[in-house]
């Protein structure tokens, strides 16, 4: 009598960042994937199969990553881009056309709101912003309206609001929900099992975890998926396969990367809070922050992201920056290393300082990217850089 087959076990984030690649397993096959720095492949025609082009994201190591990302968002299909802001605009490219309308999270990165404010706009798509501390999100529909889109967590206050009720009024709309899930990372949320229809990354950050790359994903079902895939083979956001294969090098270790990220950014976010001169401190892993509920029922991990707002306003902010000596002062996050940046500076810039102050982010908030250094070497830094700006 045949044994019956036991179920097939589910994966863990940790296994899945390695192992979810199907290459067969042969005597002398490479443990690690090889480079195939290649931009065409032989192909005569059909007959022959589906061509492979790197434009059109079908390089064995663009295919690897986008697969890869995809089975650690337990998502049906993924793409591996250019950068995060190709994936973003590859994606609601493909969503949308003249006449549509987005409706979206007031609370984003810089260049994405841009996007939607200034660039889309240009095409014939418009955006209305929804706070989304508070705001109405059916009010801002239109019949036209094709894309609710999200941050979660938002950059840089990491408010984390709750999508399960914004799932559910697209659910009874017809919209497709994306979501921004870079600070986050799929070790801290899976926003599928929310219902989020496709979530984006700047895989420049956490993924690649290693700041040596540019490059971003989108997941989600195959039907969209295929969507931005033929888009972004005429927009060209291409990722290079070389930094694919980095890429696949910064998903192996993801998972123990994250969970010393999410250790170190709680140990700075309690420090931070028990300082003299610090206002405020924004961290989801503290009972003080307005989202520490819903956070704690939503996210694996609090993250790697800490902002804090110097009682010295701009000028306690640029003194602090410049007197760093461990922590780096520098845009982007989610590297080894731990970063610090003004978000006035950076993310925010294009952003008035009335329109920062009411997303959160007033003059002197500083941003920090927490990295996996010794805990204690970073509190010992950012003590002597506090001292130094007053």
């Amino acid at each position: 009598m045949a044994r019956s087959k036991p179920p097939e076990r589910k994966r863990g984030q940790g296994t899945l960042g390695i192992h979810s690649d199907a290459a067969e397993r042969t005597a002398g096959s490479p443990v690690v994937p090889p480079i195939v720095q290649s931009a065409t492949f032989h192909w005569a025609d059909p007959s022959d199969g589906d061509l492979l082009y790197t434009r059109w994201t079908n390089n064995p190591n663009q295919e690897l990553v986008a697969d890869k990302v995809a089975a650690l968002e337990g998502m049906e299909a993924g793409i591996a881009l250019g950068s995060g802001m190709g994936a973003i605009a590859c994606t609601l490219l493909a969503l949308t056309e003249a006449g549509d309308h987005i409706a979206a999270s007031s609370l984003l990165y810089g260049g994405t709101n841009t996007l939607l404010a200034s660039e889309l706009p240009r095409r014939g798509v418009e955006t209305s912003f929804v706070d989304p501390r508070d705001g109405d999100w059916e009010a801002a529909l239109r019949p036209e309206t094709r894309v609710i889109y999200l941050e979660l967590p938002t950059n840089p206050t990491m408010r984390v609001p709750d999508p399960r009720p914004v799932v559910a009024l697209a659910r009874r709309k017809g919209i497709v929900v994306v979501a921004d899930v870079t600070f986050a990372s799929p070790v801290n949320l899976r926003a599928g099992s929310l219902g989020v229809d496709v979530v984006v990354h700047s895989a420049t950050k956490y993924l690649g975890g290693h700041a040596d790359i540019i490059a971003g994903v989108a997941a989600g079902p195959r039907n969209i998926i295929d969507q931005v895939n033929h888009v972004s083979r005429f927009f060209g956001p291409v990722l290079d396969p070389h930094a694919a294969w980095l890429l696949d090098r910064g998903l192996r270790t993801l998972e123990v990367r994250v969970r010393r990220h999410n250790e170190n950014a709680q140990h700075v976010a309690e420090w931070l809070a028990r300082q003299p001169g610090v206002t405020r401190v924004d961290y989801p892993g503290l009972a003080s922050h307005p989202d520490h509920a819903v956070a704690k029922e939503l996210l694996d991990g609090f993250g790697g992201m800490v902002g804090f707002v110097l009682e010295g306003g701009a000028p306690a902010a640029d003194r602090f920056v410049s007197a760093l000596e461990v922590a780096i002062a520098a845009p982007s996050l989610g590297g080894v290393e731990t970063l610090v940046s003004q978000p006035r500076y950076t993310s925010h810039v294009g952003l008035s300082a009335e329109e920062r102050e009411a997303r959160g982010v007033p003059d002197g908030f500083v941003r920090i990217s927490v990295g996996i250094e010794d805990r204690d070497d970073l509190t010992a830094d950012f003590q002597q850089a506090l001292a130094a700006a007053g």
